[in-house]
């Protein structure tokens, strides 16, 4: 499976797969129905999701690797990554160590379609955002 054909799974399901997503190692930025950013990682023996306001979303420019401006222009393509400040709505954690006996980089080695189950048995933790409404 690659990042095409899991951005086609997760649509089917109302989720949008966004840039900055990785498949090695494994690292998905996700969107919600509710807007909300949930971010999988897999590294060590830890498999995490971590669930980000809507506005936690930034885009970093890229410089060109020369940066003289004449054989590339000035400026690079956008990024779309998470604000260096943002901070987790929740966070939900998988040790592999505990549940599966990894002792090692187990999780970063996993591959997408072996990732995948482990991020749909996390991601139902995730509670959706609640709106206050106040009545004046």
């Amino acid at each position: 499976m690659n990042l095409s054909a899991l951005s086609d799974l997760l649509a089917a399901r109302g989720l949008r797969l966004l840039p900055g997503s990785h498949p090695v190692p494994v690292e998905l930025l996700v969107q919600l129905p509710d807007a909300t950013i949930a971010r999988f990682t897999a590294r060590g023996t830890t498999l995490r999701l971590r669930h980000y306001s809507p506005d936690a979303l930034t885009s970093i420019t890229i410089a060109p690797e020369c940066g003289c401006g004449d054989h590339h222009p000035q400026t690079g393509p956008d990024r779309v990554t998470l604000s260096a400040f943002a901070q987790p709505l929740s966070e939900h954690v998988l040790d592999g160590e505990l549940v599966f006996g990894w002792t090692g980089y187990e999780a970063g080695a996993l591959r997408l379609p072996d990732a995948l189950p482990h991020f749909f048995t996390l991601l139902p933790l995730l509670e959706p955002t609640r709106t206050l409404v106040s009545v004046a």
